[in-house]
């Protein structure tokens, strides 16, 4: 039988436009859910065909309306958290048994949605995009996951004689082969899962998959070390919540005799007020007069409009003593203030000379909740990090000075503070900014910078500079152009995740070769349905099932073109993700 239904797609965000064209190129029929319409959505649903509603008066019409009660799943991925916590609840709500996706930055509130009683998942962005760039800016691009309790390891090897993927790694499963240069001819780009006997010459760089034992028996050395979890990444926070930091990042920096010599200024003001107030002789004053002379004195600046000239002898002492008091306070003030402001600037001083001694440094540039994650993951790694960040104010800054981090305050597209960083002595640079078009330009200049040590050579890799772009149209032209080799865009490493869990396809882990991502699911096979008795030559060409696990507990690793999914397996395979689309689209087809 035919399972029927739609998906529910909730947010236009970079993030939900990815998510919602793969699904249309899979098959499957999209309904957009959105809180405000505008130019850009106009083109896109023209494009798309699909059908929209607007969420004008609440969440929980425009659900009923997109069809919940039928729907597959929804996928809350709108830009703004809270709205996508009051839809997955809303959603939740609505059909308990509906398999809802949400988009959740906030750990705290994401691991309470996961452990509620709400059918589905909960993904942040930088979780799932943050290993990918970790593995490029560590050299040796690896991924480690396992399969029913046993480790596998996908790793980017050289080839240095040409021969067969079979004569060189044997069972070793080919997961990409990406051409050396000069070869990168049309039809000669990146091959995605190719077959065993696929020629390889020198300078192709082949990326294959296989347990550890299968690596040793071909005397090919990787990590065994299986990376740790990220770090918890602070809470977002508004303005409000931005002030309050501000505030307490400043109290704990200056100087703690700041606020006594405040108190007593404060003190003196009062005191003189009073005394001027009741004191002040011919023609008197109103306490409005007495502040405002109290100040001016203080301040030692004089109008005319008040003066000591005519009042008595115990005053006249006493404006002496307010003017030497006042001065002296307020001259304290003002030099814990310039210390406030001088050991910031040394604070800054300081990262610049503790960058120029270092070498063999991985330079992060972009001090957000995504570099600031994949900075804190490099250093539990043992790396040496310095952050490149060009604002000042920056939230995250204390979190990286916590962690010792050199932090240079600067303009990353400026190759003086690229030379600042030790970018020419680095081993990775991660550009990690908000901005595709920033990060392409800070890219270039760091090439620049880079120089000849750019590329590789038979003697030395290349610094790989790492680069974060969110469209990938443009990731794959930065790449083609430009010659990146380690263009990472996030909708891509994080809308397998998405849509996996809304189809009912179980991801393990994504990996990039280029600008290629690669998905690592689990599917299992039930009887009467599309994949129940298909044998492996069967599947799509560009798609590899790298184990199965055996109703009756046994692991079958490599399956060969022969083999048969039964009902009860699980299947684990590999490939770009529309390639496992379309075969967990094969597995939902029911017997005809």
């Amino acid at each position: 039988m035919t399972i029927q239904g739609h998906l529910i797609v909730c947010g236009f965000s970079p993030i939900g436009v990815r998510i919602i064209e793969q699904l249309i190129g899979s098959g499957e029929r999209v309904v957009l859910v959105v809180r405000t319409v505008g130019p850009e959505l106009d083109a896109a649903l023209r494009r798309w065909n699909i059908e929209h509603h607007t969420a004008v008066v609440s969440v929980s019409a425009a659900l009923v309306d997109a069809g919940i009660a039928d729907a597959i799943a929804v996928v809350c991925v709108e830009d703004d958290e809270p709205a996508n916590l009051e839809t997955a609840l809303t959603a939740g709500q609505l059909r308990p048994d509906v398999r809802v996706v949400t988009q959740m930055a906030n750990p705290t509130v994401g691991g309470a949605l996961a452990a509620g009683q709400i059918h589905g998942a909960t993904f942040d962005i930088a979780d799932l995009a943050a290993p990918s760039v970790i593995e490029a800016c560590m050299g040796h691009p690896e991924y480690h996951f396992e399969i029913e309790g046993v480790p596998f390891v996908a790793a980017q090897l050289p080839v240095r004689t040409e021969s067969t993927l079979r004569e060189l790694f044997g069972d070793l499963a080919p997961v990409a082969v990406v051409p050396g240069e000069g070869r990168e001819a049309p039809g000669a780009g990146l091959a995605a899962c190719p077959g065993r006997d696929f020629l390889v010459r020198p300078g192709d760089v082949a990326t294959v998959l296989g347990t550890p034992r299968q690596f040793a028996e071909h005397r090919i050395t990787t990590a065994t070390t299986t990376p740790e979890p990220i770090g918890q990444e602070p809470r977002r926070v508004g303005p409000i919540g931005r002030i309050r930091h501000a505030v307490s990042s400043f109290v704990q920096d200056v100087n703690p005799n700041f606020f006594r010599m405040l108190g007593a200024l404060a003190g003196l003001l009062l005191v003189s007020t009073l005394v001027l107030r009741f004191g002040y002789q011919r023609p008197g004053m109103s306490f409005l007069d007495a502040i405002y002379f109290t100040t001016e004195t203080v301040a030692t600046v004089g109008y005319g409009d008040f003066n000591f000239s005519m009042q008595p002898t115990w005053l006249r002492v006493w404006s002496i003593v307010l003017m030497f008091a006042g001065l002296t306070t307020t001259a304290l003030i003002m030099a814990f203030l310039a210390e406030l402001l001088v050991s910031r600037r040394i604070s800054q001083t300081i990262g610049r000379r503790r960058a120029r001694v270092l070498s063999g440094h991985v330079v992060v540039i972009g001090l957000g909740a995504f570099g600031i994650r994949v900075a804190r993951e490099l250093r539990a790694r043992g790396r040496k990090v310095v952050i490149v960040e060009i604002s000042e104010a920056d939230r995250f800054i204390s979190a990286a000075n916590d962690l010792g981090i050199p932090i240079i305050i600067g303009d990353a597209t400026l190759p003086e503070t690229l030379i600042d960083a030790g970018v020419e002595r680095a081993s990775a640079v991660a550009v990690l900014t908000s901005n595709d078009m920033v990060n392409v330009e800070i890219g270039i200049t760091a090439r620049g910078v880079l120089g000849q040590k750019w590329s590789d050579s038979p003697q030395r890799r290349g610094v790989p500079v790492v680069m974060r772009i969110f469209d990938r149209p443009l990731a794959e032209a930065v790449t083609a152009r430009f010659g990146f080799r380690n263009v990472r865009s996030t909708a891509e490493l994080a809308a397998p995740w998405f849509i996996g869990a809304a189809l009912g396809l179980e991801v393990l882990g994504t990996m990039s070769v280029r600008a290629q991502s690669f998905m690592v699911g689990r599917l299992t096979i039930h009887a009467g349905q599309g994949l129940d008795g298909i044998a492996m030559k069967e599947l799509s060409a560009h798609s590899r099932v790298v184990a199965i696990a055996r109703a009756d507990g046994s692991l079958e690793y490599p399956p060969r073109r022969g083999t048969s999914f039964a009902a009860g397996d699980r299947a684990y395979l590999v490939g770009p993700y529309e390639e496992l689309l379309s075969v967990l689209e094969q597995q939902r087809q029911g017997a005809a």
